[in-house]
């Protein structure tokens, strides 16, 4: 399984979102920190789901990495989110 299959698994689970986008975008940074020949570094995630509701943008992003876990957030370099409830 693929990264990007990982972080929406694990998203889907924690959140049941009612709109999930995970998107690589390991290739736009080549050659950039972090970046490997391999890719799944670089990702984007948009996400809008109940459980986000009355949370601030440092929770939501707190919530985000716990539910992934630091095994798979260990294994990515960067990490865009945007997340709303």
């Amino acid at each position: 399984m693929g990264v990007v299959e990982e972080i929406r698994d694990r998203l889907k689970a924690a959140f049941s979102p009612n709109e999930l986008e995970v998107v690589d975008e390991s290739e736009k940074h080549r050659g950039h920190g972090g970046w490997r020949e391999e890719g799944e570094t670089h990702f984007r995630v948009r996400m809008r789901a109940g459980a986000m509701a009355g949370k601030s943008r440092l929770e939501r992003h707190r919530a985000v990495h716990a539910a992934l876990g630091q095994d798979l957030v260990g294994r990515i370099h960067a990490l865009a989110l945007d997340l709303d409830g």
